[in-house]
């Protein structure tokens, strides 16, 4: 499966950015999906994971309330909306697959990745 990101950007602490994640190549219901992000000097760190069926929902404790994880299976594509935005969640925000029926939040969970966009939040 192929994904790619969008909807990162430049936003003011306490706004809002919705990123999206289209899959392609594979029947995106077979994944499981995840967002990832890495700030710079730091490790990738789990964001937020979604089931196939998008029942089963897990957040970072860092994220849990201000962020929303969401899949549409019928366009093949994976949202994250973000909230009250501050200028700690600054970081390349990944999308990520993972073939399985459980869901998982370390990255070494996930086999395909998609290139990553940017979001900066000032203060």
């Amino acid at each position: 499966v192929q994904l790619q990101a969008s909807g990162g950007g430049l936003v003011q602490a306490g706004g809002s950015l919705r990123l999206s994640c289209a899959a392609s190549g594979r029947t995106f219901s077979g994944y499981a999906m995840g967002w990832f992000r890495q700030a710079p000097g730091k490790e990738r760190e789990f964001v937020a994971v979604v089931s196939r069926n998008g029942v089963v929902i897990r957040y970072a404790d860092s994220v849990e309330g201000r962020f929303t994880i969401s899949r549409d299976n019928a366009k093949d594509t994976m949202y994250l909306q973000m909230d009250s935005l501050k200028p700690d969640d600054t970081a390349v925000y990944f999308c990520a697959a993972r073939a399985f029926p459980t869901i998982a939040t370390s990255s070494a969970g996930f086999a395909y990745w998609g290139q990553g966009t940017q979001v900066t939040v000032s203060s």
